[in-house]
């Protein structure tokens, strides 16, 4: 137990190092030796000296150590390793933790020849001893004493050299040279040692079978005594021979191969073991696993199911896909006699890894209505996986910040060490889309993207997740409508679901421009939209006339701001009185509008007409006509009663070629045939205001403003103003200088004229000597003037309303 555990595995000592305590921790590692020196370990170091750092089971971190490895004391039949390990949370490695551990082992009894094939380096040691005869050594032998001999000859008794053989020639080096090239030598009382890192440039690759194996083949040479001596250090070790086939791992390792074969000329099969993790298995061990293990004249083969026991999988990624791979850490070990060397022992160690297979993650909604809070599991996950972070509406935000964004996010971990993710959302953050989709319900959609980070390699994949919840909580647009005496009125009270649903009257988009061009009134205050829209004007449909009044609607629709679907209808619809219609002039003039109803789609209001067909509208637009005439004519009747004049004549419109109309409006003016008024008047004796005449330059203004506040003017850039008929005009007039308390502006005359010059005709009064036209039937109406921020002086200011007219000669419109 602790953060590291030891064990003694026939010549090798393993160390584990929880993942638990030191996962997330920068780590170096150290070999101390019997002087109390710390030597730091690097790759190249760990496989010239027989140590290995490995990772296994996820994230537990594995160091090996030969027996004969650099630093190794071996003290009869035991051999002791001392590592000291220090651990930091930064890679500077500053505040470290240092962690000492010493492990002793039993190693038993050598073989003449043993040969190791670790995952970084090859090994092999021979007994040390006095050969009987030099010619019992390898066929070449006396090439190798040609070349060793004079250096080893002349150096001290602690310098030994190795003999190289390669195809083009044969190298010595000597144990200084050796160690540079990275060679690893050793000498005990009585054992031989060489160690060869897989990366040395004097590595061979010979095939057997098929399979390729890394070798060297070498002579060493040392002293012992007056005598030089040489072994045979020749070592071999597999590098593929591994197929799969069926979801079962086929691993194949020929026997007797010819480097570590040479000289021998009969073989004995003395044992043949295998296991996992260093652990040797019995045959029932291996039947309960389903592992076969077959030892053939030429090759041992093994075969491993697929994710069987012993075995593990780990998280990987290929093309940003998640997937994983099965992972297991085989050993073999194979002892044979030849006559050469007697017992040769020749362990493998082979990490087996298969090839990427992609993992579909699966992502389950399981959301909380009445709580309203979205809870999405993703999973599952190896053990070795890690959330670092989330993508939320573009912006990456590391899992502890998320909650800033509403997320919270869980790590669910379940008995097998497979581990899933649990996401809670709530439904009203601001990242989770809410759309409209029926009736009562709203869509809430999630869409967040996960990164994940894979230990230890720190492989990294993102998954997207992207769910749905129907939720019942729309609430829909909900609107009133009322009419006054000139508008009709909607006020749309807001929903949840119409933030980017646009109003349309037909198909026209009533936007603020639109609603301005047409002087309707729009105001959207982000929960109420009122619309007001005057009761002639285009966009209003008139339905029937009946004596209690026009009967006009006016019909809204809230599309949707992207599809520009229909999402929601509104309509008013009221009965106006036909006064606004008609004007009975007293002078004897009519002045008639009529309307196009919904149920004549066909009807053109340029071709209606009076009884006199000869009279035709003074004013057309799509939906109205005006027509303005005398008493007199057009075919007007006239009849009377006792106190009353009563003129009456017909709107009227034919078809083509039709003499029957298909639309008729009557309409009707009464006079009063006698008529009497009693005003009540009296006379004081005041005596007449005195004027003193006087001369000076006055400066004056007239300004036209939007609307009877009189707070927003037209400016210059506004002009020309298009109005239509009996709109009102609101006019100031205004004193700019002298700014003089005691003065006060009044206005004598005021007339409109048919063009810009105010001499030109015709003129039509609009104030006679201070007072409104008395022959006007809309008579102008003076406006109060008060102090304010922008009226200093009252006095100094006129303001008047006007509707709006046209000049016309008969019944054509007179143009400038």
């Amino acid at each position: 137990t602790g953060p590291m555990i030891s064990e003694c595995l026939g010549n090798l000592l393993r160390i584990t190092l929880s993942a638990e305590y030191f996962e997330d921790k920068y780590l170096s590692f150290s070999v101390i030796d019997q002087s109390g020196i710390a030597w730091e370990l690097d790759e190249a170091m760990a496989s010239q000296c027989g140590y290995t750092v490995t990772y296994s089971n996820w994230r537990n971190i594995e160091f090996r150590a030969s027996a004969l490895s650099c630093h190794s004391r071996l003290e009869k039949d035991m051999f002791t390793v001392t590592i000291q390990i220090k651990a930091s949370h930064t890679p500077d490695m500053k505040n470290t933790a240092t962690h000492l551990k010493s492990a002793s082992c039993r190693y038993g009894p050598w073989s003449p020849r043993e040969l190791v094939c670790e995952s970084n380096y090859m090994e092999v040691s021979v007994r040390r001893e006095v050969p009987q005869t030099v010619k019992d050594f390898i066929q070449d032998e006396p090439d190798d004493w040609t070349l060793a001999f004079p250096e080893a000859k002349a150096g001290e008794a602690s310098v030994w050299q190795i003999v190289l053989h390669q195809p083009e020639e044969k190298k010595a080096l000597l144990v200084s040279d050796a160690w540079s090239a990275g060679y690893g030598l050793n000498t005990t009382d009585t054992r031989v040692l060489l160690r060869i890192p897989y990366t040395a440039v004097q590595i061979q690759l010979v095939e057997a079978q098929g399979i390729t194996f890394s070798a060297v083949r070498s002579s060493t040479f040392y002293k012992q005594r007056w005598m030089i001596l040489m072994v045979d250090t020749a070592v071999a070790c597999p590098v593929d021979g591994v197929d799969y086939t069926n979801k079962t791992i086929i691993w194949t390792v020929p026997k007797y191969i010819q480097p570590l074969s040479a000289g021998a000329t009969s073989f004995k099969d003395v044992l043949v073991e295998a296991g996992v993790d260093l652990h040797k298995l019995s045959a029932k061990e291996m039947a309960s696993r389903k592992y076969v293990l077959s030892n053939d004249l030429n090759a041992i083969t093994m075969k491993i199911p697929i994710g069987a026991e012993g075995g593990y999988y780990k998280t990987s990624v290929s093309s940003g896909q998640h997937g994983t791979k099965y992972t297991i850490n085989l050993f073999l070990e194979h002892q044979w006699e030849d006559n050469k060397w007697g017992l040769t022992k020749h362990t493998i160690i082979k990490e087996i890894e298969t090839s990427f297979e992609q993992v579909e993650l699966a992502i389950i909604n399981n959301s909380n209505l009445s709580a309203r809070l979205m809870n999405v599991t993703v999973g599952m996950f190896l053990p070795d996986v890690e959330l670092v972070n989330l993508t939320i509406d573009g912006a990456t935000v590391a899992v502890p910040e998320a909650v800033q964004h509403g997320y919270l996010t869980y790590e669910i971990r379940y008995a097998n060490g497979s581990k899933a993710y649990l996401i809670k959302v709530p439904f009203d953050a601001p990242s989770i889309k809410k759309e409209y989709m029926r009736a009562d319900m709203r869509a809430h959609t999630l869409n967040v993207t996960l990164a994940f980070i894979i230990h230890p390699t720190s492989e990294t994949f993102t998954v997207p997740v992207i769910t749905v919840s129907t939720v019942k909580d729309a609430v829909l647009p909900s609107a009133r409508g009322f009419c006054d005496g000139r508008n009709l009125h909607l006020i749309i009270t807001r929903g949840n679901v119409d933030q980017n649903w646009l109003p349309f009257i037909s198909d026209w988009h009533l936007t603020p421009e639109a609603a301005q061009k047409y002087n309707y009134s729009l105001r959207d205050n982000g929960t109420h939209l009122a619309i007001s829209v005057p009761f002639l004007s285009s966009h209003v449909n008139y339905e029937d006339f009946h004596t209690s009044g026009i009967k006009a609607s006016l019909h809204l629709t809230l599309k949707d701001g992207i599809t520009l679907a229909n999402r929601r209808d509104f309509s008013i619809s009221c009965r106006f009185s036909p006064s606004e219609l008609i004007q009975c002039l007293p002078n004897g003039t009519v002045v008639i509008t009529t309307v196009k109803l919904v149920g004549i789609a066909d009807l053109d209001t340029s071709l209606l007409v009076l009884r006199d067909r000869q009279c035709k509208p003074s004013l057309v637009t799509e939906k109205t006509a005006t027509f303005k005439f005398n008493v007199n004519t057009c075919g007007t009747s006239r009849k009377f009663n006792s106190t009353t004049m009563i003129y009456e004549n017909d709107v009227l419109y034919f078809r083509p070629g039709n003499d029957t109309p298909v639309y008729q409006l009557k309409f009707v003016c009464s006079y009063a045939i006698k008529q009497t008024v009693d005003i009540r008047y009296e006379s004081k004796k005041n005596p007449p205001p005195s004027i003193k005449p006087g001369f000076g330059s006055l400066a004056l203004s007239l300004k036209l403003f939007k609307e009877k506040s009189y707070s927003d003017p037209y400016q210059e850039s506004e002009y020309p103003v298009v109005k239509y008929l009996r709109e009102s005009l609101y006019f100031e007039v205004e004193l700019l200088q002298p700014e003089d308390a005691r003065l006060e502006l009044n206005l004598d005359d005021c007339w409109a004229t048919n063009s810009r010059s105010q001499d030109s005709l015709p003129q039509w009064p609009i104030l006679i000597n201070g007072c409104e036209n008395s022959e006007d039937s809309y008579r102008t109406v003076f406006h109060e003037v008060n102090y304010s921020i922008r009226v200093k002086f009252p006095q100094h200011l006129k303001r008047f309303e006007v509707r709006m007219f046209t000049f016309v000669q008969g019944t054509t419109l007179l143009q400038e």
